[in-house]
This record gives C-alpha cells, structure tokens and sequence, in this order.
C-alpha cells in the first residue's frame, strides 16, 4: 500500500514523461544489444569522454592545438566524441593520405549542418553538398567554367589594378612615416577583388555597398565558427539554439546575404545594363542556367544555386587570401634577413619598371618558398572541413564506421618533426630542391585540402596572394613601429571566425623604393 501510494505521489507529467521514454530507452538498448553481438570492431583510441558532452570540453580556445597535443599521446588517428557526433581525428600525413586518396571516394561526403543548409539554400553549394550527382556536376561547373586556369588568367587585370590602388594607399603613408594597419589593408584588397571578380564592379558609392557584403560573410563565417547546440545535440539542442537566439541571427545573415546577392544578379539581368568587355562571375552562372534549361538531363540549376556558389566564394576565398598574406608579412617582418632576400629577387627580375605584373611571377623562386612556408606554419584552415564516411572503412587498422565524422589537422601536419626539421623555425629554404607544393598530392602540407573535395579555386587563392606579396616587397622596405623589435611582433593565433588568422593586428612602417 505505501509503495502504491509513492507511485501515485509521482507528479502525472513526469509519470507521462517517464511513459513516453521508456520505448525510446528500450530501443536504444535493444539497438546497442544487435551491434554489440556483431563482429566486435577495432575502433581508434582517445580521450576518455564526460556524459553527454563527450570531449567537448577539451577543445579550448586553439583546437588545433589542443588536438595536436592529444594526438601524441592516443596517436595520429584519434576517436573523439562530440555530443551525439563521432569524430576521427587525423593528425599525420599517412592517415591523411588514406583518408584523402586511398579512401577518397569512401569519405568524400559532408555531414548534415543546419548554419550551413540554410546559408547555401538548402545544400545548393559546392563545399558544403553532400555527394551525389548534384555535388560532381557543380564540381565539373567549377573545374570548366569558373576557376580555370583561362578564367582566372583573364582576371589578372583586376588583380593587377587593385594592387596598384593597395600600393598608392600604402604610398601616402610612407610619405610620412605612418604605421600601416596592413590587417585592414589585405581585408579590403581581397575584398575589392572577389567583388570585382564576381560582380563586374566594386560598389562604393551606390545602394550596394561591398563594406557591407564583407560584414555579412564576417557575421557568416563567425556563425560557422560558433557552437551549435543543434549539431550536437539534434533532439534537443534546437530548443538551446532558439533560446539562445542563434536560429533568429542565423535567419538575419541569410536574408542580409540573399538581399544582396538578389540584387547584384538583378543588376546583371537589367537590360540596361552595360555591356562589359568580359564576363564577371555572374554572366558566367546566369549563361550555365540558361544552357541547363535547355539540357533536360541536366540536375536544376536556378538563381538559388547560383548565390549558393558565389556564397561559397566569398565565404572561402576573401579571407583565407587575406589571411594568408597577413601571416606572410608577419613573419617576414621577424624574419629580415629573409625579407631582404625575397625584396632583392623581386627587385632583380622586375628591375626600374615600377610595378610586379603576373608574368613576372614565374621567376620568383624564393617568393612561392616562402608562400610554401607561410602554409606549412599558418594554413588558414587549421583543421580541414569534416567529411562524412558513406561506408565502413578501414583507416590505419581501424575500422571507422559509416556516418563517421573525419577531420584532418592541417596545422599538425605542417609541424610534424617527422617531416619537417625544426618544424617549428619560419625557413622558406627548407624547400630548395624539394618537389613538395600545397596543391594537395603532398599529405604533409594540405592548406586546400585534397581529393575530391580539395578547394577548387587554389589557383585563383595563390595566384592573388603571390602578385600582392610580390609588389608589397618590391615597392616598399618594411620596419616596425618606433620602440619595438621584430621579435616583438605578436604572433598568436585566433580562431574567431573559422579561419587561422593574427589575434593582433600588423602595423609596419613602409618606406617607398618604387
């Protein structure tokens, strides 16, 4: 009787609650049962996890650093639990290479995003698509039509003209001694050309603003970056997301994004509008909607794939240049004797001409050295975008389950001592007479990634990186601020917004040589 009378005491709502979860709790058991009796599978090993949260709290502020560091003691494949999620954790160039070639195809698909899918309308993209049909014809679209070496070349008039802009800039603060903020100075040149690139003109001055676009892509790539209670915790972490007003800044972003990319391809589909001596980005994907329409095999291909593609662009492409030459000048500027290097090879090729042109490009031979180097230290993607497994695989001996999240740590494979001597010495020579490029068929530098979903646009990323550096060196000598030393210059390291880049801000005083 007293024991009838405490179940009786239990409140009705939790009495329903338990009712409700019982079969929930009983199909988890009975599921757990069926996959512990087969086979039992050699899984990698890893840190040990809290309940619920998994190794969550391990990341810290550097998670590329925190993962390196674990990894030498549970080794270059690593078992992490984040949430409900399975990570793998590849930290070494031989397990990068069977993930990203020996089992390219088996792990070339992308894991469900809610941030993602609705900023690239419903998975219209290329980066974040899961692989299928849609996903190898965009890439096909990429290949052919919008990052071809042809296509990009036929760009190098903007390139061209925006770093001439970037160096008259620069010039007025050399005339008087001012420290220039080159942080900002990158942001803005990579920012003009991608919107020229893309959109056949910057838009300062009219109802469309780039400023405005790039605080849009920020706000994005920063969503990215934060966490997500519903990619965790998919029962219930949508509710946090609400509470906690992600979902509602989310749907911000997305309407601000698709305003503006709306515009820009009404713009371009004005009949009024001028004719332009090339085609921007935008002629580009309008024509390849037009011919779509009439391929009847072809996957739908509309205005919403088209501001999905050119989000991927902004979202990847603006920065991680930035990024990248930011990081390059940095540890120049700590490094003299290899800037005087790099500014005596610019300056013999180009002699008195007055400007570095993309001809001359090919023949500064310590210059892609030390943009090699820069990548090796500062990939502007630490760790590389998860793929997704479609199958069960086997990856160092272990086997790794379909619908497994893999992550490689490029970082840590850029500082790995057993390929790299003195890894972590800024030594642009440790590439004399070394085959090894970025381009993803090396595993111990992968800046782009590799395989099927390495970064299609690297030779338009490079090519703008190589011409800025080339003329930041060739017209100005670089020195620090009034009161410091080059070995004063903060080199740590944020991850705010996705990407690796200066906690600090760079100031250095240029002196005009040409």
């Amino acid at each position: 009787m007293e024991a009838s009378m405490d179940l009786y005491a239990v409140p009705l709502w939790l009495r329903l609650s338990l009712l409700f979860l019982l079969p929930l709790v009983l199909l988890l058991l009975a599921k757990n049962k069926i996959y512990g009796q087969k086979q039992k599978k050699r899984l990698p090993p890893g840190p040990p996890t809290l309940p619920i949260i998994g190794n969550m709290h391990q990341l810290g502020e550097l998670p590329h650093k925190t993962l390196s560091q674990l990894s030498k003691k549970y080794g270059p494949i690593m078992l992490l639990k984040f949430g409900s999620k399975t990570i793998i954790n590849v930290s070494s160039a031989e397990a990068a290479r069977q993930v990203l070639k020996v089992h390219d195809l088996d792990c070339c698909s992308r894991p469900v995003s809610s941030t993602a899918g609705r900023l690239t309308y419903n998975y219209k993209d290329i980066v974040f698509a899961p692989y299928g049909d849609y996903w190898r014809e965009m890439r096909k679209i990429c290949a052919l039509e919008l990052f071809s070496v042809a296509r990009v070349q036929s760009y190098s008039f903007i390139r061209e003209e925006e770093v001439a802009s970037l160096v008259n800039s620069i010039s007025q603060s050399a005339s008087s001694a001012t420290p220039v903020d080159l942080s900002e100075k990158m942001l803005a040149l990579t920012a003009n050309i991608l919107c020229r690139t893309a959109f056949g003109k910057n838009f300062r001055g009219s109802g469309l603003d780039n400023e405005k676009l790039r605080e849009v892509v920020h706000e994005a790539e920063v969503m990215f970056a934060s966490f997500s209670a519903t990619e965790f915790f998919p029962y219930v972490g949508w509710i946090i997301d609400r509470l906690s007003g992600r979902i509602r800044r989310l749907e911000k972003i997305f309407r601000d994004l698709d305003d503006f990319l709306q515009q820009t391809i009404d713009l371009h589909l004005n009949p009024k509008k001028k004719e332009q001596d090339h085609e921007d980005l935008i002629d580009v994907l309008l024509r390849i909607e037009r011919d779509q329409q009439t391929n009847t095999g072809a996957p739908p291909f509309n205005k919403d794939n088209i501001k999905a593609i050119l989000f991927d662009m902004f979202l990847g492409g603006s920065n991680t240049a930035a990024v990248t030459m930011l990081w390059a000048m940095a540890e120049l500027a700590r490094n003299p004797r290899a800037m005087k290097k790099a500014q005596d090879e610019v300056r013999n090729v180009v002699g008195n001409r007055g400007n570095v042109t993309e001809s001359d490009i090919t023949h500064l031979h310590y210059l892609k050295m030390i943009i090699k180097e820069t990548f090796r230290l500062h990939p502007p993607a630490a760790i590389l975008l998860p793929r997704l497994t479609m199958t069960d695989v086997k990856i160092g001996g272990y086997d790794i389950g379909p619908n497994s999240l893999l992550q490689v740590n490029a970082w840590a494979l850029g500082r790995d001592p057993e390929y790299w001597k003195k890894p972590g010495e800024f030594y642009p020579e440790r590439f004399v007479d070394s085959s090894i490029e970025y381009k993803g068929q090396h595993f111990e530098l992968l800046p782009f990634g590799s395989g099927r979903r390495g970064c299609p646009a690297i030779y338009m990323g490079a090519t703008t990186v190589e011409l800025s550096l080339a003329n930041l060196l060739y017209c100005f000598d670089w020195k620090v601020p009034s009161g410091m030393k080059e070995e004063d210059i903060n080199m740590e390291e944020s991850t705010g917004a996705g990407l690796t880049q200066k906690r600090i801000p760079l100031n250095l005083v240029p002196v005009k040589v040409f």
